[in-house]
């Protein structure tokens, strides 16, 4: 019986996870936060690590897309809600990679809303990463996220697209249908002027997720030389 009951809810998690993406995916804010409302209730009437987890990953979601829609201060609040459920996820399951790395993501975007807090929050981050990827050296998301924060951080301070390519490479190496993970190669790659290259990224990427929106605007606006 009990587990049964593990295969029910987790089967429940994954199909709300998936529902959560597609939410990212289409960019709908308003939806993510009918979810995030939903998934506070059922944390606070049943805080197990779970349901922290999906709380803190539907807050990193909308946290992205404010950012992709360039409200840095709406993301931040997202974020720094969603931070609050990872670090319970985590606190309840210490040895679970993937609620570090969200915890992790969670940090990273706090910051363009406010320089100041970089410092902090991005130390934070790091370790958050880092600690996902000692417990799961074979999650893709994991050296993703790693990946993504050296993008954005400065290379003065050992950053920058060069420093995002080998992790990003590695994400796709460990899971080569990673649509994340080619969005985000092209990204790097159009950072650093290969433009036909970022091209091909952003359409693979597209080839595996039709859906994501700002796959199709970052494809729009790269050059094809």
């Amino acid at each position: 019986m009990r587990i049964w009951l593990y295969i029910l809810v987790a089967g429940s998690f994954a199909a709300c996870a998936a529902d959560l993406e597609k939410l990212r995916d289409l960019e709908d804010r308003a939806g993510l936060e009918r979810s995030i409302a939903e998934l506070a209730s059922a944390a606070d009437k049943a805080p197990n690590d779970a349901a922290q987890y999906q709380l803190a990953l539907a807050s990193s979601y909308l946290a992205e897309i404010s950012l992709e829609l360039r409200d840095n201060t709406a993301a931040a609040r997202a974020a720094k809600n969603g931070i609050k459920a990872a670090e319970r996820a985590v606190a309840l399951k210490p040895d679970n990679a993937e609620y570090y790395r969200v915890l992790g993501t969670l940090d990273a975007q706090v910051i363009p809303a406010n320089v100041l807090a970089g410092m902090s929050y991005g130390k934070r981050s790091e370790e958050a990463i880092e600690k996902a990827i000692a417990l799961d050296p074979k999650s893709s998301q994991a050296y993703l996220a790693r990946g993504i924060g050296n993008y954005y951080k400065p290379p003065m301070l050992g950053g920058g697209p060069e420093a995002a390519l080998p992790d990003i490479r590695r994400a796709l190496e460990l899971n080569p249908k990673s649509a994340e993970a080619y969005l985000w190669l092209g990204l790097t790659q159009r950072k650093l002027h290969q433009n036909a290259d970022a091209r091909a990224a952003f359409a693979k990427s597209l080839e595996i997720n039709p859906n994501r929106i700002w796959t199709k605007q970052q494809l729009d606006k790269t050059p094809a030389q």
